[in-house]
């Protein structure tokens, strides 16, 4: 009987080890997230962990739900799919610094492969941007650059004196050979970058080129839809022969696109200067500004991407002179500006036309 209870109980040993067995769970491989592109209304997760075999890099914006940064998005993941990497896309909700600054404390958790960032606060990340680097991770800024010590590099969408060529440029395309009047309806008067680019388009009106292009007027909207449609309306009375309009702002660009629209001014008068396609789109359509200019945010997330895996693999070290290529845009060199510090500058500002202002919903 005893040897009989003995053989029983190891019986029963073994059935319940072989239901155990059964009920435990299998082991599977990791699998590594999707290199798709996150939805532009809503980040992945600051928990989600790096992709499994390849670099991660981390795109995040001043706040989530901004369709120019969704546009970044856009050109951020072209690179990815390019480069076999991914790219999440990460940000606060609003443009709140200090949420800005726990998601990146999270990625620096997570161990991420670098980070392209837009600054809610220049200075404020600054520190957090430190300690990226000193966890081996290379941060860039982008749009709105990081304090010179809280990343390796700054991606500059474009520079002074390219944005004051290219509006006297489009003046002439619109004005054709001959020439006319053309007048300046600004921001306010004292604001630093609208007042460098009126003194960069100023001196561009001195070359031979634009000898026939007469600036007859400078005007100021102060930025207020109200003023600016106003002060338009001003030069048309002030100067019947006004050619074109040039504003270096995005209110006063589409206000005056509106007063040439509802004083049936079209192909009389041209506005042209800085806008957004979501704003100007109505008024190339109707010929009242057939052209204006801007910088392309899909590009420059996609050079931003480029960067980040040049520096992730080493192509680059992030020191002045290092060159490396951006896919479809070409080759890049970092240069060292005395205020900017390192930087990489995407080029000239993009110009919209009717041609190509549905690709863009900024």
């Amino acid at each position: 009987m005893k040897h009989r209870s003995i053989m029983f109980g190891l019986t029963t040993l073994i059935v319940l080890s072989m239901l155990l067995g059964a009920c435990a769970p299998k082991p599977t491989a990791t699998q590594a997230p999707a290199a798709t592109e996150a939805p532009a209304t809503q980040a992945p997760a600051a928990t989600e962990a790096p992709a499994q075999g390849g670099m991660t890099f981390v795109l995040v914006p001043k706040n989530l739900g901004n369709p120019y940064f969704d546009n970044a998005n856009k050109g951020a993941q072209e690179a990815a799919k390019e480069l076999g990497v991914t790219v999440l896309y990460q940000g606060p909700a609003t443009a709140d610094t200090t949420q800005q600054i726990q998601l990146i404390n999270s990625l620096i958790a997570q161990k991420v492969n670098g980070m392209a960032i837009s600054a809610d606060d220049s200075d404020a990340l600054v520190p957090t941007g430190k300690d990226a680097m000193a966890a081996g991770i290379p941060v860039i800024s982008l749009d709105s650059a990081i304090g010179k010590d809280g990343r390796v590099l700054h991606i500059n969408q474009a520079v002074t004196q390219d944005i004051g060529a290219v509006e006297i440029k489009m003046a002439l395309d619109l004005t054709g050979p001959d020439g006319g009047k053309i007048a300046i309806l600004s921001a306010t008067s004292t604001a630093p970058n609208q007042n460098a680019w009126i003194e960069v388009m100023k001196a561009e009106l001195k070359k031979p080129e634009y000898s026939k292009l007469q600036l007859v007027d400078v005007v100021y909207g102060d930025d207020d839809d109200t003023k600016s449609y106003n002060e338009a309306l001003g030069l048309f009375t002030k100067y019947p022969d006004l050619k074109v309009i040039i504003a270096p702002t995005t209110v006063g660009i589409a206000a005056s696109g509106r007063a040439v629209t509802d004083k049936n001014l079209i192909g009389k008068v041209f506005v042209t200067g800085l806008g957004l396609p979501s704003q100007m789109r109505e008024y190339v359509k109707n010929g009242a500004s057939p052209e204006f200019a801007l910088w392309n945010p899909i590009d420059l997330g996609y050079l931003a991407t480029y960067t980040l895996n040049a520096l992730a693999t080493k192509e680059i070290t992030g020191k002045a002179g290092d060159k490396f290529k951006a896919g479809r845009l070409g080759e890049y060199t970092i240069t060292d500006d005395p205020d900017l510090g390192l930087n990489v500058l995407l080029g000239p500002p993009f110009i919209f036309k009717a041609d190509n202002i549905d690709n863009f919903t900024f």
